[in-house]
């Protein structure tokens, strides 16, 4: 099996099937060795230092009045103990643990363990999905968690409306006519940032169709033999990235859309010579790119980078 994109893997047992007995969650609750992840602001609680790591809170740190299954969503098992997340609902940054920062998971994902940063994306995901979604979209009432804080339940008795936990399929693509890929940038990256083409599937639109729209409506190029490559969980807030590679039928640019400000053709030897700015390495953008490059031939792309970081 090739290697997982960054924020993926079975990182941790879901026991998804236990999340109806509230006897578990009550036993996790209990038990003095589960901890919980918080997010504050969209941010995960890191430990910092040379090698980062997942901040894992013992649960009486949480207030004793958020101790339940209303506050509190059971993620499963990790390394052997229950975790939890919640979300510190706080304007201003929380007391922190000496030691400890809040980050945006973007930013330091690379840098921690895989199974760590699978853990903080998951519990991201989810405090987002919750937090979005206090009310019912079929009447309005407030929403009570239920299994585990997995469904969210409508508290109308009328209506009783069940809300799941919802992702939103992206694709993201390398276009390509051989020697060069194509690439764009959005007005708000840093200067001199390109990446791959992406954007959200549509009602009725199977992936494949996907990808043949948005290139088509973003660059103006058409294309084919579209084939998968990988996927990359992207909780920022709850997308799926699904990743293809796709040859170009055509090669002259025309953006049809504003979606991006600029869009190039950019060979090997422009990324050897440090031309464009590619992507973090923790998108699946990055290894998108990173695998059409290598498939040239000669030094490897996070070579070339890393190599010039250095200098």
């Amino acid at each position: 099996m090739q290697s997982r994109n960054i924020l993926a893997g079975p990182y941790l047992d879901r026991a998804a099937h236990l999340r109806k007995n509230a006897q578990r969650f009550a036993t996790a609750l209990a038990d003095e060795r589960s901890r919980a992840v918080p997010v504050w602001n969209s941010c995960n609680l890191i430990i910092v230092g040379e090698a980062p790591r997942a901040a894992l809170l013992d649960l009486s740190v949480i207030p004793e009045q958020r101790r339940n299954s209303s506050d509190l969503t059971l993620l499963g098992r990790f390394d052997d103990i229950d975790i939890f997340t919640y979300e510190i609902e706080a304007l201003e940054p929380p007391v922190l643990q000496t030691g400890t920062r809040f980050e945006d998971l973007r930013l330091v994902a690379s840098q921690l363990p895989a199974e760590e940063a699978g853990l903080l994306g998951y519990a991201r995901g989810m405090v987002a999905w919750r937090n979005r979604h206090r009310f019912c979209g079929s009447c309005g009432f407030p929403t009570i968690a239920s299994r585990a804080g997995h469904v969210l339940v409508c508290t109308n008795p009328a209506c009783s409306h069940e809300q799941f936990p919802r992702i939103d399929p992206a694709i993201i693509v390398l276009v390509s006519d051989g020697e060069r890929a194509l690439l764009g940038r959005q007005a708000a990256w840093p200067a001199g940032r390109y990446s791959t083409i992406a954007g959200f599937v549509e009602p009725g639109e199977s992936l494949e169709d996907a990808v043949a729209r948005e290139v088509l409506e973003e660059t103006g190029i058409t294309v084919d033999q579209i084939e998968y490559q990988s996927s990359q969980p992207w909780p920022f807030p709850s997308s799926l990235m699904l990743g293809f590679s796709a040859r170009a039928l055509t090669t002259r640019i025309e953006r049809q859309d504003d979606e991006l400000e600029d869009a190039q053709w950019f060979s090997r030897q422009d990324l050897r010579a440090g031309r464009p700015l590619v992507p973090p390495n923790v998108s699946i953008s990055f290894r998108l790119i990173e695998q059409w490059f290598d498939a040239g031939g000669g030094p490897k792309l996070r070579e070339i980078l890393n190599a010039s970081a250095s200098r």
